[in-house]
Parts: C-alpha cells; structure tokens; sequence
C-alpha cells in the first residue's frame, strides 16, 4: 500500500517541453520539430537534441499552453495530423507528468517530402 508523503512537486518547462517534443516526433505525419521563428521565410528542422526550441510551456495558475512548431509530411491532411499530435501532446502530459493541459496549439511550419 503506497504512503502518501507531503511535499511538492515541480517540473521544469523544459522538462515538460522535452516530453511534448518527444511525443510529436511519435505521431504519424510528424517530420520533425520546426524553430518557433522563420529564417528567410524557410522553416527549419531542428535536430533530434533541440526538441524543446520548437515547443513553448506558458504557465499559469489554472495550467499549461503548449505552443508546437512542426514540419509535417508532404501528402498528409494537415487538420487531421495536427488533431492527432494536440491530443497526444495532451495525453503525454497529463499521463506522465500530471499537469493541467489547458490547450495545445500547433503551428506548421513546412511541408517537407520523406526521403
């Protein structure tokens, strides 16, 4: 039988935003994750150990807002994969970390062909 311990507990946005990244990369559709800003109107792809640079956590007192900058797969519905990828971020976070989601916004930031 687990025994309840006082305390608190607190993690890190980046935590939290290494978790949404890592989820996103899982999700069909996904390229990978995107800077927040363009560079000459061109996204780019951000490698697998900067995850974090293309997802923003605001906090707040009733919760969390994640913010994602992605690169989705030509050929693909970008509405349909996007849902998918805001109910798994979502999901992810509330299960492993068990913090309030208030809402996930995703933001596309290319289309890019799989080689």
């Amino acid at each position: 039988m687990a025994k309840h311990v006082p305390g608190e507990i607190q993690i890190a946005n980046d935590v939290l935003a290494d978790l949404a990244g890592f989820a996103a990369l899982e999700c069909y559709g996904i390229v990978g994750m995107a800077s927040p800003s363009l560079r000459d109107g061109v996204a780019q792809l951000l490698a697998r150990d900067r995850l974090r640079k293309g997802v923003s956590i605001n906090t707040t007192d009733e919760g969390i807002h994640v913010n994602l900058y992605v690169i989705i797969e030509h050929g693909t519905n970008l509405a349909e994969v996007s849902h998918n990828l805001a109910e798994r971020v979502d999901y992810v976070l509330t299960a492993m970390a068990d913090v309030k989601v208030l809402d996930v916004d995703v933001h596309v930031q290319g289309i890019k062909v799989r080689s």
